[in-house]
């Protein structure tokens, strides 16, 4: 029965992989935004990008910290 479920998987992955191929994948997003050209998309589209940079930087750093305190609590 596993092996079934396996199987119906695998298909649906190859299926959903097909489907989005098709469509374009990033390679049509891309263009869109191209095309788009507009200054002011352009302007938030790096805004974006430095937001997004700044907070897994500011992700990254408030995970270390846990860790350092729950590997503090682990020795004592």
């Amino acid at each position: 029965m596993e092996g079934i479920t396996l199987l119906i998987a695998v298909v649906a992955l190859i299926l959903a992989i097909l489907a989005y191929q098709r469509t374009g994948g990033t390679a049509e997003l891309k263009r869109q935004i191209e095309a788009a050209s507009s200054p002011d998309l352009k302007k938030q589209i790096d805004a974006l990008v430095a937001m997004t940079d700044s907070l897994r930087e500011k992700t990254a750093d408030a995970l270390d910290r846990v860790e350092k305190a729950i590997r503090k609590e682990k020795s004592e």
